[in-house]
């Protein structure tokens, strides 16, 4: 389906998103009246589109290599956590990138996907899988994606509007966590978020800056383009204990995002429209509404 033009590039982020989705509808359709047969699928798709452990696994891993001065080990670490060229980074560089990769692959890996679960169930959970991934895949500027990952990226834009301003929120919630200051990294946030390139990802990294207390931003090669991030938050450059730091505080924000999840699947809407209730006045037939739901 490639050809250098958005055009194409909407074709296949349409195809890619809706053939997953309109899958996932289906099956939960077929499982409305079968809860442990939907209970198992909606389980077994939130298994495969949360990607929390391994992202703390490799952030973990990429810590004790730098702990043990092992700049050689660290480096191969990275592309697994961030797609910048890795080659040339100091210690204090691939920290960064660490902690970076940590707040913003807080809103993707997690945090995003339990939202769209909670708000739209099964597709929900596998669009949101499908969007994320193909960001990945196509939406990263390149000369051969420039084009064509446009519809891809500005997909995923959207799709995380709301989860990394939540994502950044339980940061600023869980920043005495790891030693820091509700109020500073709310107001690292709110006057940092907005200065990175992305809507979404300075959300999560300012937020998680402030609570941290190091600064974040500056220089980023990616395959041979240099980038100049702004700085994020104030204080020291990041080492590989604040990477353990930015770990336990987006663990905490995973658990957090898990509950609230939770709490919305089980008990239902939380709004139910004028429309709705006109309907189930007009037909007494119906099971009356539940108290405390409307």
């Amino acid at each position: 389906m490639y050809e250098p033009n958005r055009t194409a590039g909407a074709r296949y982020a349409a195809v890619a998103v809706g053939v997953p989705v309109l899958a996932a509808a289906a099956a939960s359709l077929a499982t409305r009246r079968q809860p442990v047969a939907r209970f198992a699928l909606v389980a077994a798709a939130t298994w495969t589109v949360l990607g929390g452990r391994s992202l703390r696994r490799e952030a973990t891993g990429l810590a004790d290599a730098l702990a043990e001065r092992d700049l050689a080990t660290a480096r191969r670490r990275l592309p697994s956590l961030a797609g910048r060229d890795a080659s040339t980074l100091d210690e204090a560089g691939l920290a960064r990138a660490a902690v970076e990769s940590v707040a913003e692959n807080t809103a993707d890996a997690v945090v995003g996907p339990l939202f769209w679960g909670a708000v739209a169930g099964l597709p929900g959970l596998v669009g949101y899988r499908a969007v994320n991934t193909l960001d990945a895949m196509v939406g990263h500027r390149s000369p051969r994606y420039a084009e064509f990952g446009t519809a891809a990226a500005r997909a995923d834009d959207v799709a995380n509007l709301v989860p990394s301003r939540l994502t950044a929120a339980l940061f600023v919630a869980g920043a005495p966590l790891v030693g820091g200051r509700i109020s500073r990294s709310g107001w690292t946030w709110l006057r940092d978020g907005h200065r990175h390139p992305s809507p979404n990802a300075g959300q999560c990294e300012a937020a998680m800056a402030g609570a941290l207390g190091v600064r974040l931003g500056g220089v980023n090669v990616y395959s041979g383009r240099t980038e100049i991030r702004p700085a994020l938050g104030e204080g020291p450059l990041p080492d590989s204990d604040d990477i353990g730091r930015a770990v336990k505080l987006s663990t905490a924000a995973g658990a957090a995002a898990l509950v609230l999840a939770t709490v919305r699947t089980l008990t239902g809407p939380w709004l139910r429209p004028r429309w709705l209730r006109r309907r189930r006045a007009s037909n007494p037939g119906q099971a009356p509404l539940r108290d405390g739901r409307d």
